[in-house]
């Protein structure tokens, strides 16, 4: 075989290992997109309530079985949820004890309010370190990555 029709297939084998290498890395999240929910020990409203999990509250699928989403939370908890009480809207949870909510992405930046540790904060732009989020009904402002664990 010529080296031309060799070519291209070099490039599909390399643009498939490519597509398989970050297919592993991406993670799919959820938030709860109701008040409360449940996290249940299996895939069925019959098994055992586990934690209950508020609003906006960000998790990984693991896996699925059917309508049912096993996820893992920021801690490694897991679980399963009922599909339709989850949705794509992005959130994170802080996994600092107590970080700053600052006026810019720098720590150079002012402190505009604080959040503790577990708390749920809806996710409104991300730049490379820094993610701008908003607490429930208060400040908006400037995290640290690293603090954070969602989307």
């Amino acid at each position: 075989m010529s080296r031309l029709h060799s070519f291209p297939r070099f490039f599909l084998s390399l643009a498939l290992g490519l597509a398989a290498a970050f297919g592993v890395q991406a993670r799919e999240m959820v938030s709860v997109q109701r008040a409360e929910v449940n996290l249940r020990a299996g895939a069925g409203t019959q098994h055992e309530a586990l934690w209950v999990l508020s609003r906006g509250y960000p998790l990984e699928v693991t896996g699925r079985k059917g309508q049912w989403l096993k996820v893992r939370d920021f801690e490694n908890d897991t679980g399963w949820i009922f599909r339709p009480l989850v949705g794509k809207k992005p959130h994170h949870v802080v996994k600092g004890s107590m970080v700053n909510l600052r006026s810019g992405p720098s720590t150079r930046s002012r402190i505009v309010g604080k959040a503790t540790r577990g708390e749920v904060l809806r996710t409104l732009e991300r730049r490379s370190q820094w993610v701008k989020v908003q607490q429930d009904g208060g400040p908006r402002g400037w995290v640290a990555r690293r603090l954070l664990w969602g989307w």
